[in-house]
């Protein structure tokens, strides 16, 4: 945790379009983390959950949850495109504000790399924060 309030302390002058860039994929990791809710819970409730209106509702939530986060990614990857390289932007204040660490790690350097919840942790495994 150090590391990154070291960063965050400091003035972090970033390109735009690689700021806006890790803040897409950020996104994706989102949506990505939304869309594996939805068969657990199938498998957790089994097909009763299908028959019920308020369960089809929730289900109809989560998809939407991820289509709108894809959508934000996609629109802010698309306009990205059209800012120039030479754009900055001071994220100290704007990382300092993020809670989890990976993500601040990731939006602070694009250190991280994969889904912050990977699928080859073990059933059972959990961080302590």
């Amino acid at each position: 945790m150090n590391d990154i309030v070291t960063l965050s302390s400091a003035s972090l002058e970033e390109s735009l379009p690689d700021v806006l860039m890790r803040l897409v994929s950020e996104l994706h990791d989102v949506a990505y983390l939304i869309e594996r809710i939805e068969p657990q819970l199938l498998e957790l409730c089994g097909d009763e959950m299908l028959m019920s209106n308020d369960s089809m509702k929730v289900l109809q939530g989560i998809d939407l949850a991820v289509q709108k986060t894809r959508g934000l990614a996609e629109f802010i990857d698309t306009i990205t495109s059209t800012i120039p390289e030479t754009w900055t932007v001071d994220v100290s204040t704007a990382i300092s504000l993020v809670k989890l660490a990976d993500m601040q790690k990731a939006l602070a350097t694009g250190l991280r790399h994969g889904h912050s919840q990977p699928l080859s942790k073990a059933a059972g495994d959990f961080d302590f924060f």
